[in-house]
């Protein structure tokens, strides 16, 4: 039992630490794109769920929320009120809104991926449901930060990228389509692969 509870924190830790590696080097973990940033530190929050659970699954998810807040603090883009209540823009600012979207949709990437491949595994097999895993999750931050954005920063967020507040809602489906979908396959990929990968490890290493 204790060397399964420090086997289980070296893992954690280790995913930790990729967390922030991604999230801190130029170019890997956030992408920028001029009005908003892509990102693929999810993909590391899902293997870490279906790996290590949701409860270990949603701390990752909430250090990937921390990485969002620093970095839209200290590195903003045109946008970045709507993650950090600590950045303003003209007469727009952050507020505690701004935490919500910041760490609630990270935190159930870490939780919901688990109990996706658990209740899928049996009807659908491993793969399949790896595969469903990794679109869920990453699926999970982009449509539920997008329409929090819409919901809590909906004309701020037209304002500042300079759309007709009518036409905001296209403008988060074109982001969606433009940088959710292509996130969501790569996740799903990433997670089949490495997962798949790591559970034939832990399957060895358990005989």
């Amino acid at each position: 039992m204790k060397k399964t509870n420090i086997l289980n924190l070296v893992q954690l830790a280790l995913f930790a630490a990729l967390i922030f590696l991604m999230a801190f080097t130029p170019f890997i973990g956030y992408i920028p794109l001029g009005f908003t940033r892509a990102t693929i530190i999810h993909v590391p929050v899902i293997i870490g769920s279906i790996m290590l659970g949701p409860v270990r699954g949603g701390f990752l998810g909430f250090l990937f929320g921390l990485t969002s807040l620093i970095n839209n603090t200290i590195n903003p883009t045109a946008t970045s009120f709507v993650f950090s209540p600590f950045y303003s823009l003209g007469e727009v600012s952050g507020n505690l809104l701004s935490l919500v979207i910041c760490f609630v949709p990270r935190i159930l990437v870490g939780v919901l991926p688990h109990y996706i491949y658990k209740w899928l595994k049996k009807p659908l097999g491993q793969s399949t449901s790896l595969i469903l895993a990794g679109l869920g999750g990453s699926l999970t931050n982009t449509l539920l930060v997008m329409h929090m954005i819409l919901l809590f920063f909906g004309r701020q967020y037209a304002a500042a990228n300079k759309t007709a507040y009518e036409a905001i809602y296209m403008f988060i489906l074109s982001i969606i389509g433009i940088n959710g979908v292509p996130e969501a396959i790569v996740a799903a990929f990433l997670t089949l692969v490495i997962c798949k990968a790591l559970m034939a490890v832990e399957k060895k290493r358990s005989y």
